[in-house]
């Protein structure tokens, strides 16, 4: 089942995905089943299909894994207090990907 969600990015992230702040996907899940996509599924796809830089390593690790220091909230609220990569996405959330990390 597909789903629309917003989703924007700051703190330099934007630089990875053609400097776009915020955009508006309809995600299906990977696996093609039937089952809302998760948060998991949102990164591989930003990875895949969205991000247009080749330095992926600076929004994930370990395949597709959001980085530390990369905060990550969902309408608001962290995404520890949400499941993490395990929340189910529902019509209409709104997803930031924010950098707390800045070179000096």
């Amino acid at each position: 089942m597909a789903v629309s969600l917003t989703v924007e990015f700051s703190g330099g992230l934007e630089a990875l995905f053609n400097n776009s702040r915020s955009m508006n996907l309809s995600l299906a899940s990977r696996d093609g089943s039937e089952s809302s996509p998760t948060i998991a599924d949102l990164v591989v796809h930003l990875c895949e299909k969205v991000m247009t830089s080749k330095r992926r390593e600076l929004f994930v690790i370990d395949g597709y894994h959001v980085r530390p220091g990369i905060l990550v909230l969902i309408n608001d609220a962290d995404w520890e207090l949400e499941g993490e990569e395990e929340y189910v996405i529902q019509q209409g959330d709104q997803i930031l990907f924010a950098s707390t990390l800045h070179g000096g």
